[in-house]
């Protein structure tokens, strides 16, 4: 899921794996290892280096974004 994100945002923004190495300031290997799924726990560094340098917030690159809808829904039903 995670390697999925990362790939789509990187096609998206027209950045290729060595562009975005160098803007998320990790190597090539890293981040080929991160979109082949190989890599599947890298660090809160590189991860946050990565969403920098697609212009996302780290949020945007985790797994269980849906649960953030539920809290605020939670949040508006204690009213």
């Amino acid at each position: 899921m995670l390697a999925k994100k990362i790939r789509d945002l990187r096609i998206k923004k027209g950045l290729s794996q060595e562009k975005l190495a160098r803007l998320a300031d990790v190597s090539y290997n890293t981040v080929v290892k991160i979109e082949s799924g190989e890599s599947k726990n890298p660090t809160f560094q590189t991860m946050a280096g990565i969403a920098k340098a697609l212009g996302v917030v780290l949020d945007t690159l985790a797994e269980n974004k849906s649960a953030v809808p539920n809290r605020q829904k939670n949040i508006d039903n204690r009213k």
